[in-house]
């Protein structure tokens, strides 16, 4: 047998050696693999609410109930025939300026940004088995505007899509 011959057979030799290592390798990842076999339904209460904003409960029950169930790989059910439920409540609401200019000459402080921090207690619970699947009672987001040329409304709705975010990724580093 030649040389060339031999480094033919040798790499058909190798080639097939990966594809069979490759093909005991196989496996795939899953959005919300790590929730029980038996939750595949999730009901999104709206949040109770403790602070003065109304318009947060809907905001965020809005947001939760279009990106819960994709994030988590479930799909969305009501109460009574769900396999898990999300409620929580919002407990506290506040924009503050953390960043400004001081005023010249003992003028008044020029806000160049402002900043909406919203707080919640959530939990999910697993119905079937009547457990906390994942819980967090301070979970606290942030959003930010520019003051002369955004509104307190963006920096609420981007609270609001980190507040839901973490939630997501409290509930799947739980499972």
């Amino acid at each position: 047998m030649s040389s060339r011959s031999r480094l033919r057979s040798g790499l058909w030799l190798a080639s097939g050696l990966l594809w069979l290592a490759l093909a005991g390798c196989n496996y795939s990842l899953r959005a919300g693999s790590g929730l029980p076999d038996h939750v595949r339904t999730v009901a999104v209460l709206p949040f109770d609410n403790t602070t003065t904003r109304s318009e947060l409960t809907d905001e965020v029950h809005q947001r939760l109930l279009r990106e819960l169930p994709r994030a988590l790989g479930v799909r969305s059910a009501g109460a009574d025939v769900a396999d898990a439920i999300v409620q929580g409540t919002i407990i506290s609401y506040a924009v503050n300026a953390p960043l400004f200019r001081p005023g010249a000459g003992g003028a008044g402080a020029e806000v160049l940004q402002r900043q909406v921090t919203l707080a919640a207690r959530v939990e999910i619970i697993d119905v079937r088995n009547n457990v906390v699947l994942w819980e967090d009672q301070s979970l606290r987001a942030e959003g930010t505007y520019l003051d002369a040329s955004e509104t307190e409304e963006i920096g609420r709705t981007a609270a609001i899509q980190l507040l839901v975010q973490r939630i997501v990724d409290g509930a799947q580093s739980n499972w």
